[in-house]
């Protein structure tokens, strides 16, 4: 029998395993942005093979040292910043439908950057966050009452409907499809009744509809006939899946060697962003593959360990929520790099380059830490 402490009255130590892990995914995936990008950064930045790893070595410092600071700071004070935080950061989704910066990577026009003091950020990387702390917020306060569609249906889709249509504007599908993903896991795990994710499916069959409306049938068509058959239109339409494909065959069981990428030298499209899962298993093999899933569910595991041990309903539901995007991000990229599912756009954590995305996920994986000291200790009674 173990007895367990109603609450956390000191501050312990963070949880090593966590911090190891988050290092490691870190530290592989700077070796394999390097890797991944010396060519295409040579060829577009006037003979530059540094520039990108130069630049996500930056972020990755002031990202691990903002980590440990955020490790720190009391993860309660974010109740009182909450809707400030929210309403930030819709208020940010907005201004980049008036005044983007555009897309630093020239990709389907999409309005997705803002340019602030020389800075270029995605502030729907900013309200994964925002999605995150807002829902651990409302499920703490109405826990009780989450089986009720008044507390724990109505205020949730409400959100979430109010930033996706205004994603779907830029357009971010992607970001959309993950931010609604968080959502409905968190509310799946906060103790919404099952039944009432029946209506969340059908809001998402409508909204598959209204897409088809707005982008017309035959752009679908087009867009699921290349994912069914990737070698349909392999210069055009499928260009990217198809190259993809062939780095991850290519790879084999062991791969070419660290480094001895073919398809990085400008034949797969983005090998430094969402596609670098690709130059992973080409040059690293199925093992060196499975070793970067293996870290991510190893990482989503441990953060579930910490929400079971938080001292709080508010801490339990903030580790879920930014453990979960973690993994459904790192599992809807690799479904995109091996056409399991149509080629949505979306980044690996920790490796695809990115400076506003790698901070962030970091300043994220700070506040696990940060609850981790807070988690109920069990003694033996």
């Amino acid at each position: 029998m173990r007895r367990v402490k109603d609450r956390v009255k000191k501050v312990g130590s963070m949880d090593i395993t966590f911090f190891v892990l988050v290092m490691i995914l870190l530290t592989f995936g700077l070796v394999m942005l390097f890797s991944a990008s010396y060519a295409y950064s040579y060829y577009h930045y006037n003979g530059d093979s540094f520039r990108l790893i130069k630049k996500q070595l930056l972020f990755a410092v002031v990202g691990v040292i903002g980590m440990l600071i955020i490790s720190k700071i009391d993860y309660h004070i974010l109740k009182k910043f909450v809707f400030w935080i929210f309403g930030g950061s819709y208020f940010l989704l907005i201004l980049v439908l008036i005044i983007p910066a555009g897309d630093e990577n020239g990709l389907n026009n999409a309005k997705r950057w803002l340019n602030v003091f020389g800075i270029t950020i995605q502030p729907s990387e900013i309200m994964k966050f925002a999605i995150i702390l807002l829902f651990a917020y409302l499920i703490s306060v109405n826990y009780k009452r989450m089986g009720t569609f008044v507390y724990g249906v109505l205020p949730f889709l409400g959100f979430l409907g109010a930033v996706a249509v205004v994603m779907l504007l830029e357009p971010h599908l992607s970001g959309t499809i993950l931010i609604m993903a968080i959502g409905l896991t968190m509310m799946f795990v906060g103790g919404t009744k099952y039944r009432y994710f029946g209506l969340a499916i059908a809001i998402a069959i409508l909204g598959v509809v209204a897409i088809v409306a707005i982008k017309g049938i035959d752009y679908v068509s087009v867009r699921l006939n290349g994912w069914l058959d990737p070698f349909s239109d392999p210069k055009d339409g499928t260009y990217q899946t198809v190259q993809s494909l062939l780095a991850i065959g290519s790879g084999g069981l062991f791969g070419l060697g660290l480094g001895q990428s073919r398809q990085k030298y400008m034949y797969l499209p983005e090998p430094a962003n969402d596609f670098i899962f690709s130059i992973v298993c080409e040059e690293l093999g199925f093992i060196g593959a499975a070793i970067v899933i293996l870290l991510f569910v190893m990482l989503v595991y441990r953060g579930f360990v910490i929400a079971s041990k938080a001292q709080d309903k508010f801490g339990t539901m903030l580790v879920v929520g930014l453990v979960v995007q973690i993994g459904l991000q790192a599992m809807l990229n690799i479904a995109v790099v091996s056409n399991t599912i149509p080629n949505t756009g979306i980044s690996l954590p920790f490796f695809s380059y990115g400076g506003t995305a790698l901070l962030l996920q970091l300043f994220q994986m700070g506040v696990v830490l940060n609850v981790s000291r807070y988690c109920v200790k069990t003694e033996p009674s």
